[in-house]
């Protein structure tokens, strides 16, 4: 019976070293990608704005840094962490860093003003009339779906506001955030299993301690001289 229980605490031991390996390995390979994916932040070097003070700013404006951080926050709920904000080290580089400068380009897009100009009389398709002109056509926080293409003006403000490079600018930070997340996610995969495997490897060597035979302690006898009475 000890025999088999020792050999069963080994196979479980060597299943515990293999699932510490597969965390050794998930943990280099989320290295590996952690550092091309700064390696990719720096060379591209956008970078937020903080003061002298360290609190993030737009444009040199505290207000407008707020702005963008509750559209990211209340409208898209997004779980801005914190700690992925460091003043210090200002390149986008964390899923938080990349969703606020996603929410930067959305948010002056969605806040801009723009100027149409139609030059000659356009009729829409109901019937109305649209003077040849200058407008100037506020976004008023409408996105791409938003604008009612039938109007000429309208139709003509969105494609200037939401234009091929603001599309692919957040198409871009989007692929930075779902990386950065996945490299989270890959970190904690790798602690899952390197926990795991500890945890069984540790169940296997108790195992066989458990089952290792027991050495009979033989006690010998003390003799004393026998006592006679006098």
């Amino acid at each position: 019976m000890n025999s088999r229980l020792t050999k069963l605490g080994m196979v479980i031991a060597i299943f515990g070293l293999a699932f510490v390996a597969a965390g050794g390995y998930a943990f280099m390979k989320v290295q590996e990608g952690e550092r091309s994916l700064n390696a990719l932040s720096a060379a591209q070097n956008v970078r937020l704005s903080y003061n002298a003070e360290g609190v993030l700013v737009d444009r040199g404006e505290p207000a407008g840094a707020q702005a963008i951080m509750s559209l990211l926050v209340n409208d898209w709920a997004y779980p801005v962490q914190a700690s992925e904000m460091n003043p210090n080290d200002p390149v986008v580089n964390t899923a938080s860093e990349y969703m606020y400068q996603m929410a930067t380009v959305t948010y002056h897009t969605l806040n801009s003003t723009q100027t149409v100009v139609l030059a000659e009389d356009v009729t829409a398709a109901d019937g109305t009339v649209y003077p040849a002109g200058t407008y100037e056509f506020p976004v008023d926080g409408r996105y791409w779906a938003a604008f009612n293409r039938a109007n000429p003006i309208e139709a003509k403000a969105r494609e200037q506001a939401w234009t091929g490079t603001a599309h692919a600018l957040i198409a871009e930070l989007g692929v930075g955030t779902t990386t950065a997340s996945t490299l989270q996610m890959g970190l904690g995969l790798a602690a899952l299993f390197g926990g795991v495997g500890f945890m069984f490897f540790l169940s296997g060597i108790g195992l066989v301690w458990a089952a290792r035979p027991e050495t009979a302690k033989v006690k010998v006898p003390v003799l004393r001289p026998a006592i006679n009475p006098a």
